[in-house]
């Protein structure tokens, strides 16, 4: 039996870690494609074409709704406003959207896929954009919890958005939301 069966076949521990949950056959799966030579799009789910920056940005907004564990309706009407907005999409096309992002952040183990699209594809401005969308998801049911503010500070250096005008994103994520600004956050 060849060795990559063998390990298909494995019975891999279940380790739990914080909110998250990581299934060690199912991240050893993606290590091996990556070491395959797949690309990112393969990672992503992508077929590449002009929705590939969509898909990247709904698997971010749909991460960091995830962050604390549970993607509640609030989170879940905010990332489909923005999608809506931001891409000018239609209800339908907006629902698929994100079930795209669910099924890439499912299938991916790491961000860079996605920050990667990002930043090779769209402008600061809108890299600045990307970042206000994750803090309004962030933001929105009501409370900012760690995980989702390490999350965009996070993208945002990957992305190559400073802490300044992720700061000022945060500040417009806030008033869109229409949300008074917490002291020391």
């Amino acid at each position: 039996m060849r060795l990559m069966d063998r390990l298909k076949s494995h019975k891999f521990p279940r380790v739990e870690h914080g909110l998250d949950v990581v299934i060690g056959k199912a991240m050893f799966m993606r290590l091996a494609s990556i070491f395959r030579g797949e690309d990112a799009r393969q990672l992503t789910g992508a077929a590449g074409g002009p929705d590939e920056l969509q898909r990247a940005v709904a698997a971010l907004l749909v991460e960091a709704a995830n962050m604390d564990g549970d993607i509640d309706d609030a989170e879940r009407n905010t990332i489909e406003e923005l999608l809506t907005r931001h891409f000018d999409l239609d209800g339908d096309a907006v629902r698929v959207l994100v079930e795209a992002g669910v099924r890439a952040t499912d299938n991916s183990v790491q961000l860079y896929p996605f920050t990667r699209a990002i930043k090779e594809g769209l402008t600061h401005e809108d890299r600045v954009r990307v970042i206000e969308m994750l803090w309004a998801v962030a933001y929105a049911d009501g409370e900012l919890h760690d995980y989702e503010a390490a999350l965009v500070r996070r993208v945002a250096g990957l992305i190559y958005v400073p802490d300044r005008e992720s700061g000022a994103a945060r500040q417009r994520a806030l008033g869109w939301l229409q949300l008074a600004p917490v002291p020391g956050d």
